[in-house]
């Protein structure tokens, strides 16, 4: 296998903007060439594409929750990249419905959606991206972000918890299965970190006690995020294969 270290072909879901503009950001400064996958925030991916450093990136917008669109995007871009040596799975939705306040129905379509976006288009294109993969006979990497909610428990959010605890395990049982062909798996579980969506929880009382999570004081960045995803799709974070790598600055510690 020889997966390269630079000029990488990587396709970033949910790359509009937060986490996703600064992977994209991070992968484009490494010297690799770019697909920004968007849903319905065009005008955001756009402005992504746009902060690139370097050249060869791509924008690719589509429904991730439809098999029939994930495919379309892997497809996209593939062609526009010439192939796929990197996938960060990043696309996701995470929608309060407590128990307690929600309805049944709305229950039941929340439910419904998480599980189509955060667990079906995870599985769906890493399907997509490793069978070009395996065809092209280089390796590869994906990295999938999880989240800490799946170990502590999400009471607001439970199926966004559930769908990334899934997420851990689907990673898990591909990088079992996937490296013969040199293609390597893993998952990042962030903890709060600070994007423009969720900026205006870090004042006042609330903001104050999101920074009293971490013995550090802070949140974390995106940036801190983005770095780690890109050591562990680089060619020397092979044997990192199959982990979930905790990044939330001690605020919740597992065995």
């Amino acid at each position: 296998m020889n997966l390269p270290g630079t000029d990488r072909r990587v396709l970033i879901s949910g790359a509009s903007r937060g986490l996703g503009r600064a992977l994209a950001r991070a992968f484009a400064a490494n010297g690799d060439r770019v697909a920004v996958h968007y849903g319905s925030r065009e005008d955001d991916a756009r402005a992504t594409l746009g902060s690139l450093t370097g050249e060869g990136h791509v924008l690719v917008g589509g429904d991730l929750s439809d098999p029939a669109g994930a495919a379309d995007v892997a497809g996209r871009a593939s062609e526009a990249l010439g192939g796929l040596d990197v996938l960060v799975n990043n696309a996701a939705v995470n929608l309060p419905h407590p128990l307690a306040d929600t309805s049944y129905e709305d229950w039941a379509a929340l439910w419904r959606r998480h599980v189509s976006v955060n667990l079906l288009a995870t599985a769906n294109l890493s399907h997509l991206a490793a069978r070009r993969m395996i065809d092209q006979g280089t390796g590869g990497r994906i990295v999938n972000i999880g989240s800490r909610g799946a170990f502590r428990g999400e009471p607001d959010h439970p199926a966004y918890g559930a769908t990334k605890a899934a997420v851990h395990a689907l990673g898990q049982s591909l990088a079992v299965s996937l490296a013969p062909y040199g293609i390597a798996v893993a998952s990042v579980a962030p903890g709060f970190f600070e994007t423009e969506r969720v900026a205006h929880r870090l004042s006042g009382d609330e903001g104050a006690a999101i920074r009293a999570q971490s013995p550090f004081g802070r949140a974390g960045t995106a940036d801190e995020i983005a770095a780690a995803v890109l050591w562990l799709a680089s060619p020397v974070a092979e044997w990192a294969s199959g982990t979930v790598l905790d990044l939330n600055g001690a605020s919740h510690l597992r065995t």
